[in-house]
């Protein structure tokens, strides 16, 4: 296969690629492949055969950030023939005199989702002439989300539509993963796994330790009172009819959450309907204080609370002031002053110490869920002479954030081994082209498949790699690992089927057309 517009001696084709590519030039295609094996460059290669094709056609390639949409189009720069000019970046920070210019001038259009559901809307896009779409981390197109109002317009108004789907992972759940195939109007899944033939000699070995530690006393007996809080809350919603059991999990509280609040938008005025989605709310935020402390540490549950404190929601005041919750955030906090700290952050140190010594250049990434964790660990590691840096989001309303053009420093300064160690929320599992990193530190497990996958991905990705998970025994920690890992076997399962199914039909049709032209 050639590639007319393609920079000679840039890219190493691999048989999947091609495969792929093979595919997706003529089928709407769902790519799903694990993080660090080419995503991208496929979607160039497609880019590439389609603007062969309609020579006079654009390609318009969506990502969910302004840093991810960055990279690709300086990705799309240095592979291809196509002038740099050419290839336009489009952001809702970009004036709308020049996105006009841009849309007009560009061949390759580089874009946040946002930014073009807005100009769509406001008729100053037209996709007529965009022989293609891509769309990254197409695992974002259910629901509301921009993709879905995107790919519709574009089924509608363009001359010659082809729709290229990238994720490394969809999701666990069949219902999820056919939604994003309905949205995207997808007609073949292509997947490979580490296991496949064509996959298996470029995957890099990448080891995996699992590091437990012991809840200590303190956080015990903290934990003790909010679980007697949070049976009393479940206990008052079973003694209403609400629930039937008295054992529920975070999804059901919520899923029950959405219930009550949909009936009372609809109007329905039911005796203790106001009292039970209060008493919801605050059986989630007795939840969330569970998890903060046996994940992450007194710091992350003391910020909790305090945000409670200054919210200028009633309900929020009224559970900071009540004696239940009142005790463990005194609790919290002369522990906080005495410098108290979860055994996890301990065992980190000492993890990255040991690394260090043995390879003064080894680049680790830590991931954190929590940004008031990424901070104590940076001031952890700054005590103890590690040279570290963290990667975040841009500011939200309250607390600090990171500017784009920070974050694309802070990447290059990694890059070129200034520090060692990268903190990151979860900023950094989704896309972002961080440099080869050895070692992964979890600092607790995700439920979600796709975030584990993700997290994953940012190891072996030019040479062998190991993720250290640390976990706290018999806390919420094992079950959100294990959760994770279940989903992610049934997505496996289910999307295999899928490919089967798709491949099928694909053969069925050729089929058809061939007895077609033959009566012809």
């Amino acid at each position: 296969m050639e590639f007319k517009f393609l920079k000679k001696d840039q890219i190493e084709f691999r048989e999947y690629q091609l495969n792929i590519v093979k595919t997706a030039i003529s089928k709407n295609t769902l790519v799903v492949l694990p993080t660090g094996l080419g995503k991208t460059i496929i979607a160039i290669l497609v880019a590439l055969k389609r603007i062969e094709r309609y020579p006079n056609s654009k390609i318009l390639m969506l990502a969910p950030t302004r840093p991810l949409c960055a990279q690709h189009q300086k990705t799309f720069q240095t592979i291809t023939e196509i002038p740099n000019e050419e290839i336009v970046l489009v952001t809702g920070k970009i004036r709308k005199d020049k996105r006009i210019e841009f849309y007009q001038k560009g061949k390759i259009i580089v874009a946040t989702p946002q930014a073009v559901k807005n100009d769509l809307e406001s008729n100053i896009l037209k996709l007529t002439n965009f022989s293609l779409i891509i769309f990254d981390e197409a695992h974002r197109a259910v629901k509301d989300y921009p993709y879905v109002y995107i790919a519709k317009r574009y089924k509608q108004a363009s001359l010659y539509p082809l729709i290229l789907g990238l994720t490394a992972s969809p999701g666990g759940k069949a219902e999820k993963i056919a939604e994003v195939k309905k949205n995207l109007f997808i007609e073949a899944v292509e997947i490979r796994t580490e296991f496949d033939k064509d996959v298996k000699p470029y995957i890099k070995e990448i080891k995996k330790e699992w590091i437990y530690v012991e809840l200590p006393e303190e956080i015990k007996g903290i934990k003790q009172y909010l679980e007697n809080a949070l049976k009393e809350d479940i206990q008052w919603l079973k003694s209403v009819g609400i629930i039937q059991t008295s054992k529920l999990t975070k999804k059901s509280l919520l899923t029950l959450q959405q219930k009550v609040s949909k009936m009372i938008d609809e109007g329905n005025r039911g005796k203790y309907l106001f009292s039970v989605a209060r008493k919801l709310a605050e059986a989630l935020k007795i939840y969330h204080a569970l998890e903060l402390l046996e994940t992450q540490g007194i710091e992350s549950l003391y910020e909790f609370f305090e945000n409670l404190a200054n919210s200028k929601k009633r309900s929020d005041k009224l559970l900071i002031k009540d004696p239940r919750i009142w005790i463990v955030k005194e609790r919290v906090r002369k522990l906080k002053e005495v410098g108290f700290e979860h055994p996890k952050l301990k065992k980190l140190i000492s993890i990255l110490k040991e690394l260090i010594s043995k390879n003064p250049k080894v680049r680790i990434i830590v991931f954190a869920n929590y940004r008031a964790t990424v901070q104590k660990i940076k001031e952890s590691l700054d005590k103890n002479g590690i040279k570290s840096e963290i990667l975040i989001g841009q500011a939200k309303k309250k607390g600090f954030g990171l500017s784009q053009k920070k974050q694309i420093e802070i990447l290059n300064r990694f890059a070129n081994s200034e520090f060692n160690v990268l903190i990151a929320t979860s900023i950094g599992e989704e896309g972002l082209d961080i440099v080869d990193v050895q070692y992964a530190i979890f600092y607790e497990a995700v439920p979600s498949e796709i975030r584990m996958l993700q997290r994953r991905g940012r190891v072996g990705r030019k040479s062998p790699g190991k993720i250290i998970i640390l976990l706290t025994k018999e806390t919420m920690d094992e079950a959100f690992y294990w959760a994770a890992f279940h989903r992610e076997k049934k997505m496996k399962k289910i999307l295999y089927s899928m490919k089967k199914i798709s491949d099928k039909k694909l053969k069925e049709r050729k089929v058809k057309k061939t007895i077609f032209d033959w009566l012809k």
